[in-house]
């Protein structure tokens, strides 16, 4: 290429009227940043090259055959210049007056009726090709030299100010390819440096398929592995990339490199870091995916490619279907897009689901730091809830503590009859184990979710059944438990007769009011006295509680039913002592202290100075203590 010196018998031509309106709008409007406008002439420099490519696979006889194929980038801050180059398939004298002319191929005055129509909607403007006119955004003038790859075309020379008119001519002495420089404006000297356009390169188009050197250095060394096949590619190299496109300095725990040809074409590179970040309290995390289309950078961090839920994921996604709008920073068919982040979520969810069954082990590892995100997807995503509810990961009764299980485990082993899957909320698992909910289980031996997180029940409320089974709380007031084969001991023991136990219940009932709903005999407490349970199947006791504890306003709902147990010793000492025509007020005050350790026990609120002077008082009447006067 010759320098950038002025070509004489350049002629001079008029832009029409609507194409100035055009590249008014393409120079101050369009771009949010300007710096894009580097990624859009690297990205129309490997557009010439890989169509020189397919040239020479059908046709040998091109000019300068030996150029390598490549893109150069010089920056001079002294003259203040941005100057790139490429060897690729060049321009005719045609070309340039078709291609930078006139914007878009004549189709600028289309386009600024479907901008009128639609008040001013840039996502219209992706089918014009404007990218170039982007430079104006930085350069007060432009030059773009040029020769076509035809073995006897000559050189063309085509100069503007981005204003009313354009300059161009022939040039001689040229090789193939283009050169554009940009003489930057005052307020864009940044791009005559080094290290800003280097940075300008790493963020857009380091993966572009072409060396790209600046000031003679090589600058995209890293490979876009994505476009590879994975039979080509070492795990060293996976580490490699992920290390670069995550800012990580780990292993990733699991990778997923995969292609699609249908419904649309996407090579996809995800990884799944080793630890959570925002599980260790630095913030929500940004969008782990980079959106790419043809290898250069559309989207970084996206937001767009993959539900919020999947923020963890880290990686690259490329699809050549997209059908961008002209700053390539929005997609403009949304409809498209839609597809993509579905395709590509619904393959990550499966492939999740094979790691899982493939290494337990791996998985555990990987919900210990990534579970929450799981159950936020089940949460929030209905499109996606059914596929992901084999994930969720629970402690259960019949396993070590720490050791969790998944639904479909919980369901392969329910005992026949059952066909419910029970779970029970606590702040740990003593103090589940330890409650009067779980006696009922522990009888008839059936196995029982545990649930620490406040969201867990959210989640199994959200998700409703799984397999054909519906969730329910243990706290519910209804319970179909299967028999227990083996005799329970508990029906050998003696107890209240049932006009004893319901009238013990109408007493209780006399004594709290309007504080319960229903009071009735037990038929699933063993060792405790009494129990709170909830008739509502959704705003259950735990429910509740969470509910509360997040200042979220509880909708209106029944009292809790209370359930006595008719064999219980204090049960049998109340109507004992009842029947002997004990004090009135102390067997008040008895009752009043089985509601509340019923209520403890619900994990529900208590006043504890009044709990703790009723604990006072019977213990001076169990002690024969004398009161003060």
């Amino acid at each position: 290429m010759t320098q950038d010196a002025q070509t004489p018998n350049l002629e001079t031509r008029e832009f029409q009227a609507d194409v100035k309106q055009v590249l008014d709008i393409v120079i101050h409007s369009l771009y949010t940043h300007r710096e894009i406008f580097i990624r859009e002439l690297i990205s129309n420099a490997a557009d010439a090259l890989e169509k020189l490519r397919y040239v020479q696979l059908e046709n040998q006889n091109i000019a300068d055959a030996d150029l390598p194929l490549e893109i150069r980038i010089d920056v001079d801050e002294e003259k203040k210049t941005f100057t790139i180059s490429d060897t690729g398939i060049g321009l005719t004298k045609d070309d340039a007056v078709k291609n930078l002319g006139s914007i878009a191929h004549s189709g600028s005055r289309e386009f600024l009726e479907k901008l009128k129509e639609s008040g001013g909607d840039a996502n219209l403007i992706g089918q014009f090709g404007v990218g170039f006119y982007s430079v104006f955004m930085a350069a007060d003038s432009v030059v773009v030299q040029s020769r076509s790859a035809e073995p006897k075309a000559g050189g063309i020379e085509w100069r503007s100010e981005g204003t009313g008119s354009y300059q161009i001519g022939p040039a001689p002495a040229l090789s193939r390819g283009t050169r554009i420089t940009a003489h930057l404006r005052d307020d864009a000297h940044e791009f005559s440096s080094a290290d800003r356009v280097k940075s300008v390169i790493e963020q857009y188009s380091n993966f572009v398929p072409f060396d790209i050197y600046l000031n003679g250095d090589k600058v995209n060394t890293v490979q876009a592995i994505w476009t590879r096949n994975k039979n080509d590619i070492s795990d060293d190299d996976y580490t490699e990339f992920f290390k670069f496109i995550g800012n990580e300095h780990t292993d990733p725990s699991f990778r997923l490199h995969f292609s699609a040809d249908a419904p649309l074409q996407i090579n996809a590179l995800l990884f799944v870091p080793q630890q959570n970040f925002e599980k260790l309290g630095f913030g929500k995390l940004d969008p782990g995916v980079n959106l790419y289309c043809k290898k250069v950078l559309i989207q970084e961090k996206s937001k767009t490619i993959l539900p919020d839920w999947l923020r963890f994921v880290k990686g690259v996604v490329d699809s050549e279907d997209l059908p961008l709008n002209i700053s390539r920073e929005t997609m403009q068919n949304n409809a498209l897009v839609t597809k993509l982040k579905t395709v590509v979520t619904k393959r990550f969810i499966k492939f999740l689901n094979e790691e899982a069954n493939k290494d337990a082990e791996a998985y555990a590892k990987f919900w210990e730091q990534f579970g929450g995100f799981i159950k936020e997807g089940v949460a929030v995503d209905l499109e996606h809830r059914d596929a992901l509810a084999p994930l969720l990961r629970f402690e259960s009764s019949n396993e070590e503590a720490g050791k969790r299980i998944s639904l479909t485990d919980y369901a392969a082993r329910m005992k026949t009859g059952q066909d419910k899957i029970y779970y029970a909320f606590g702040v740990n698992r003593k103090s589940i184990e330890a409650g009067p909910y779980m006696e009922a289980f522990r009888a008839s031996g059936t196995e029982v979710l545990f649930l620490f997180d406040p969201a867990d029940e959210f989640v199994l409320n959200g998700l409703r059944e799984f397999d054909g089974k519906a969730f329910v709380s243990a706290d519910q007031a209804e319970l179909d438990l299967p028999e227990n084969k083996e005799e329970s001991k508990d029906d050998e023991k003696p107890g209240l007769n049932k006009d004893q136990a319901e009238s013990l219940a109408g007493w209780f009932k006399s004594i709290l009011g309007e504080r319960v709903g229903a009071v009735r005999e037990s038929k699933r407490l063993v060792d405790s006295p009494a129990i709170l349970v909830n008739s509502d199947s959704y705003f259950t006791t735990s429910m509740q509680r969470i509910m509360k504890s997040m200042n979220q306003e509880m909708p209106a709902a029944g009292a809790h039913n209370l359930e006595i147990n008719p064999k219980h010793p204090l049960m049998i000492r109340l109507v004992e002592l009842k029947n002997e025509n004990a004090d009135d007020a102390f067997l008040a005050t008895a009752a009043e202290q089985i509601y509340d350790a019923a209520r403890i026990a619900a994990g529900l609120d208590t006043e504890p100075q009044t709990l703790i002077q009723r604990s006072h008082a019977i213990l001076e009447k169990a002690l024969g203590a004398k009161t003060g006067s």
